[in-house]
């Protein structure tokens, strides 16, 4: 890897060739080996993401989903929705768990979607890769220990108290030294061995699911084996000199496009960015977009809202509806959760980017000792209100929180970005698409701006608005000033998400860099 450009502390990667970023330096580095060695960026994501499954079990890992976003060097490009459904034989009669068995209504769809995405990727970009090499660096780092990463250690100790009744968590999981993860390994051994559909209709399937049920939960054998990733278009917004993409229902795609088309109507870039004007503008766009997330659900189980949200009258008017010296009251549901990105452009500029979740921070907490799989939670998304578009039934996706995002400049590739965080999500890339497009800040110094929370989080239950205090107290004071309930919290604070960037500019370009909060960075060949 000594011929690589390397992320430092205050500087972008750089390369003319290819480049990939993800929170984690293990990650960023099977990637790298791939695009080394001529593979594409999908091939490269599926290898860095498999080891990012093993290296980062807080926030994602076999028992998750993934929602990809990929687009060849002219701009065409497609939405994978690794997204598993609810449990065909379960309707919970009360509110549902946010951990435990109850927890584990959904299907995980993760290793589907490297499947789906290798067959996209052999038919449309002349992929060769197969699955098996591009999962040996995760074996390898499973079976022979990898060192606990500050992030991981910070959601252990986050968590001390209830994973104490977590059964099997803290024989498999520790808060610091060398992880070992040899069940884990073996799984993966076996996925690469006999294939992705070994995790849904083979015999890991059969034990994963025996351990699942013997902790309580409703999932099935048939819930697995009818699991499948599905292909979509892109939602599309015109910002600035960009094309803006985001995935669609079920994820809150739709939301970053609203909060960028609201703020496009405020002419940010004439604001400057360290002001409390501009973060009054980004909070009350914000605001305005999620007024409407009640609306996104399962299309397949209810209407698809998104050309009604980002019809460009009706995001004049939402702008036109903010005050420019008045924060709106905001008392609003939150979603909690947590994922990681992960993002490559190939020597082909073809681009490619994923967010994998198990959604809350260490998932439902449900281990299947078998297999050293830990359950997502991804059901606690749905509503028990027969009334809400996102309520629960078997076979829906529930509303989701992951949306990378890419934005097409000349009908090219030039941003490729997405962000860990969950309500954070869309409001940390507005920030990002904003600082980027209107400011025009290179990736490390947009991902190391201030960033701000609306709203409630697990760990601030008031509907306020947290903000990094390197913003500066003259800033805060002037939010203030202006009605925002503003809290500050510490500088590059884990509560901000741990976001990536990857921009390709003019004469083939290409800087990047991953988030300063984040144990990783980005690697240019």
């Amino acid at each position: 890897m000594q011929n690589f450009c390397r992320q430092t502390a205050n500087t972008n990667a750089r390369s003319t060739r290819a480049m990939v970023t993800s929170p984690h330096w293990m990650a960023s580095e099977a990637g790298a080996r791939v695009l080394e060695r001529g593979g594409n960026a999908i091939e490269a994501l599926i290898a860095a993401g498999s080891v990012l499954a093993v290296v980062y079990p807080h926030f994602c890992g076999l028992g998750g989903d993934a929602v990809w976003m990929v687009s060849d060097d002219a701009g065409n490009a497609k939405t994978f929705l690794g997204i598993g459904q609810a449990a065909g034989n379960a309707m919970p009669e009360t509110d549902i768990a946010v951990r435990g068995a109850g927890s584990t209504l959904t299907t995980a769809c993760l290793v589907d979607s490297w499947e789906t995405l290798l067959t996209y990727s052999a038919k449309t970009w002349g992929g060769s890769e197969p699955l098996a090499p591009l999962l040996a660096d995760a074996i390898t780092v499973a079976e022979q220990g990898f060192p606990v990463s500050p992030s991981q250690t910070f959601w252990f100790d986050f968590r001390a108290a209830e994973s104490e009744a977590w059964p099997g968590f803290r024989d498999l999981f520790r808060r610091d030294g060398i992880q070992h993860q040899p069940a884990l390994a073996a799984t993966l051994r076996a996925i690469a061995r006999n294939g992705a559909r070994e995790f849904y209709e083979g015999d890991l399937a059969r034990r994963m699911i025996g351990d699942l049920q013997q902790a309580g939960s409703s999932l099935t054998i048939a819930d697995l084996a009818a699991t499948r990733t599905q292909i979509a278009e892109p939602l599309r917004l015109p910002y600035g000199d960009t094309l803006l993409l985001a995935p669609p229902p079920p994820t809150q795609g739709v939301t970053t496009l609203g909060i960028m088309g609201v703020l496009n109507g405020l002419s940010p870039a004439k604001i400057p960015p360290d002001s409390a004007e501009y973060y009054h503008a980004l909070i009350e766009a914000v605001k305005q977009a999620f007024l409407d997330r009640h609306l996104i659900a399962d299309p397949a189980f209810a209407d698809n809202a998104s050309a009604w949200l980002l019809d460009p009258d009706r995001l004049a008017g939402k702008a036109a509806a903010i005050d420019p010296s008045r924060a709106l009251a905001w008392p609003q549901p939150y979603q909690p959760g947590d994922t990681a990105l992960l993002a490559a452009v190939d020597s082909q500029g073809r681009a490619a980017c994923v967010l994998q979740s198990i959604y809350f921070d260490w998932g439902s907490g449900v281990v299947s000792p078998e297999t050293g799989i830990l359950w997502q939670n991804r059901g606690a998304a749905f509503s028990t209100d027969p009334a809400s578009p996102n309520c629960y039934q078997p076979g829906k996706r529930p509303f989701y929180t992951l949306n990378p995002g890419m934005a097409l400049k000349d009908g090219r590739p030039h941003l490729v970005y997405g962000t860990q965080g969950a309500d954070g999500q869309p409001q940390t890339l507005s920030l990002l698409l904003s600082l980027l497009i209107d400011h025009r800040l290179d990736p490390i110094a947009a991902l190391t701006r201030p960033r701000f929370l609306l709203g409630r989080t697990f760990s601030d239950s008031r509907d306020n608005v947290k903000i990094e205090e390197n913003i500066g107290a003259e800033t805060i004071a002037g939010l203030t000033r202006l009605g925002h309930e503003a809290v500050p919290i510490g500088a590059l604070s884990p509560l901000g998400g741990q976001a990536g960037v990857i921009r390709i500019g003019e004469g083939g370009i290409i800087d990047a860099a991953h988030d300063p909060r984040s144990d990783g960075g980005a690697i240019g060949l």
